[in-house]
């Protein structure tokens, strides 16, 4: 059985500016089976503290947006070891692996720029 993941990245900004991202649109994968989903921004997010503030969200028909991990590959509260986070700069990744029925949703890659003092 394939199941799919659809995949809708955004941006949200704050002093820098507009960014836009590359997304790739809907990804299908088998039960059981790894997949990759990119986003990549239009120009590097990497903030002063070497913190890149981008953050994986799963969204299913008619919920509010669950946190999947933050600061671009640190698992949210609760998050099973299987959704995984890398990159920096402008190139961002989440990886599932042992993909699940009950992950067929919408994936949001999502940016803010925080400044602290």
């Amino acid at each position: 059985v394939s199941w799919m993941l659809h995949v809708f990245l955004f941006v949200s900004t704050e002093v820098r500016g507009q960014i836009t991202v590359t997304q790739p649109g809907t990804v299908h994968s088998a039960v059981g089976e790894s997949i990759t989903i990119n986003c990549r921004t239009s120009q590097s997010v990497y903030s002063w503290n070497s913190k890149d503030y981008m953050a994986w969200y799963q969204q299913k028909d008619g919920k509010f947006p669950k946190l999947l991990l933050v600061d671009a590959n640190r698992p949210a509260d609760g998050i099973p070891s299987r959704f995984r986070g890398s990159g920096s700069s402008s190139d961002f990744t989440l990886t599932i692996s042992g993909v699940r029925a009950e992950d067929a949703a919408v994936y949001l890659c999502h940016y803010t720029y925080a400044f602290h003092i």
